[in-house]
């Protein structure tokens, strides 16, 4: 663990944000008096990405069949 004063924390914040990212914990003290801990998430805190920022393989399209067409068909094609 790493305790350092406010004053420091607030002129190396990036710093302090990379170790706790490799792990460490921080302590910050305001006035010698401890006031804040910075922890890395537990594993179970942490949030899997949302669909729509997941990667996604390209459509492949047949040759010779427009894309607005294959749109047409998948909806024909869907139960609702």
């Amino acid at each position: 663990m790493q305790t350092v004063a406010l004053s420091e924390f607030r002129a190396n914040a990036s710093a302090m944000i990379d170790l706790v990212e490799k792990g460490e914990t921080v302590r910050i003290l305001r006035h010698g008096k401890p006031v804040a801990e910075l922890v890395p998430p537990r594993a179970e805190d942490v949030q899997p990405l949302p669909n729509w920022k997941r990667p996604f393989e390209p459509v492949q399209l047949a040759a010779g069949v427009s894309l607005s067409q294959a749109v047409l068909d998948e909806r024909l094609e869907s139960p609702w």
